[in-house]
């Protein structure tokens, strides 16, 4: 049986440790090395493996000094060949077991090309593509593979526990209740948010269940979602729709 829970870093960052019954650990995108150190120290944890899903050194600028301590360590990562790091290259709908859980990785393109997510049952571990209330920002891919991934990731049961790499929770419901004012869940969502922060407790993780109610990047087929942007889209289809919501996004 795996347990979850969040090692944070930076500002805002969360590198998620999968820890089994035995001590045994994987650690998430570790963009800082010390915070992992010592949380394994305290814990008395031994590191068996590393997941990256994307490139951004907020996410991988420790693996190079975790993979000199625990130089036996597997690292999953895209396939491609920005990471010399990884000894275990993933690629969309590959599969894996560890610690007895199946995990399968999406490719799932937008905020970067090589950007993927790892799903086991109950866990989506997923980077900078799904936030709860928002996505990320498309650095280098497009409205329509960004629109496309969070598809693939809304499909996933909504039982979900969804792990994201980011404390935006907050500040991205701003900008949902600027599209949906008149939404009660994302209304009832923002207020248990805002008493978690106030507390400097974190808002992760979130549901797919959640999101699809309170998310407007998951809502872009929504009538309430399409009417906020409507003039500001370039046409009426899902992806117009998001791709306006996105737009909108990075200005507001």
């Amino acid at each position: 049986m795996l347990s979850v829970s969040s090692i944070p870093a930076f500002n805002d960052n969360y590198i998620w440790l999968l820890k089994n019954d035995d001590n045994h650990c994987v650690v998430v995108d570790p963009g800082d090395a010390t915070p992992v150190i010592k949380t394994l120290t305290e814990q008395g944890l031994t590191l068996d493996a590393i997941f990256i899903t994307h490139h951004h050194n907020d996410h991988i600028g420790g693996v190079d000094k975790l993979r000199s301590l625990f130089p036996t360590i597997a690292v999953y990562g895209p396939n491609t060949v920005r990471f010399a790091q990884v000894t275990h290259p993933v690629a969309n709908n590959d599969t894996f077991t560890l610690f007895g859980e199946n995990f399968t990785v999406f490719q799932v393109p937008g905020h970067t090309l090589d950007h993927i997510a790892y799903y086991a049952e109950g866990m989506l571990f997923c980077g900078d593509t799904l936030f709860s209330g928002g996505c990320g920002r498309l650095f280098e891919g497009t409205a329509a593979q960004m629109h496309h991934s969070l598809t693939v990731l809304s499909s996933l049961p909504e039982a979900t526990n969804v792990y994201c790499a980011h404390e935006y929770t907050q500040s991205n419901l701003n900008f949902a209740l600027a599209v949906e004012p008149n939404n009660d869940a994302l209304a009832r969502y923002a207020y248990d948010v805002k008493a978690l922060r106030e507390k400097s407790q974190s808002t992760l993780p979130t549901t797919i269940a959640v999101e699809k109610d309170i998310n407007p990047f998951l809502r872009a087929h929504v009538d309430t979602v399409k009417a906020a942007v409507t003039n500001h889209a370039e046409g009426v289809s899902d992806v117009e729709i998001f791709a306006a919501l996105r737009r909108w996004k990075d200005d507001f």
